[in-house]
């Protein structure tokens, strides 16, 4: 794994914002319509912070004609906490304590209820 690698999966959780957003997505694919709403911030930040997320490989987007929605993606979640193992393996002392958290961040993000994803609400604009 390159450095980069890491930096790309830190990074998403570097930003109180994010981390509300992984939040949110806990429950289920969401549209970009229904995160604006809950986070009460503008268009353009929201793209920013999702490119992030995206980049990191922890959230996944679909998009259906002009919405996108984004969701956890299991995988990406399984490959970031790879790269804390191997960061924890390493024994980086200072980096020990950042490393517990973010595991139990993405222990919290798979233990999301069976089928959240399927049962996601869907905006008023698509009912």
């Amino acid at each position: 794994m390159k450095k980069n690698d890491f930096i790309r999966v830190f990074r998403a959780f570097t930003d109180s914002t994010r981390l509300q957003i992984l939040e949110i997505l806990r429950n289920g694919e969401q549209c970009a319509c229904v995160l604006l709403e809950d986070l009460e911030i503008s268009q353009p930040t929201l793209s920013h912070h999702m490119k992030i997320l995206c980049d990191s490989g922890i959230v996944k987007r679909r998009k259906a004609g002009k919405w996108s929605y984004y969701e956890i993606d299991e995988e990406g979640c399984a490959c970031a906490k790879t790269l804390l193992d191997r960061v924890a393996d390493r024994k980086y002392g200072a980096l020990l304590p950042f490393v517990s958290k973010a595991r139990r961040i993405f222990e919290s993000l798979a233990a999301r209820p069976a089928g959240a994803a399927s049962s996601a609400l869907k905006p008023a604009h698509i009912r």
